[in-house]
């Protein structure tokens, strides 16, 4: 399952998780975006118990996608024990995903 940030879960569900988190920044507006949801949801089946998938959208959480420094979306970033260790932007494979989870 793919996990609905917001601005009130964000800290718990990312910041304090005890697996690695996979963000994806993006917007309802957001074709490019569109297209990652089902290979995310793949993902989150997948990987269920070794990696958390989330998806922040950035309209709704701005201040969180400020304080990140998103400027373009989609924005996929991996979170590890609260920290930003790599991050993409655009539409990305499966595949790729999982080599930038390290898997």
């Amino acid at each position: 399952m793919v996990v609905h940030l917001t601005e009130d879960n964000f800290k718990n569900e990312v910041l304090e998780s005890p697996v690695p988190v996979l963000v994806d920044f993006w917007a309802e507006w957001c074709a490019p975006c569109s297209r990652m949801t089902p290979i995310l949801e793949a993902l989150a089946q997948e990987l269920a118990g070794k990696i958390k998938i989330a998806q922040l959208e950035v309209d709704e959480c701005s201040d969180i996608a400020d304080t990140y420094s998103i400027m373009s979306i989609p924005t996929l970033a991996v979170f590890n024990r609260g920290a930003v260790v790599s991050s993409v932007i655009g539409v990305q494979s499966k595949d790729a995903l999982l080599k930038l989870l390290d898997l």
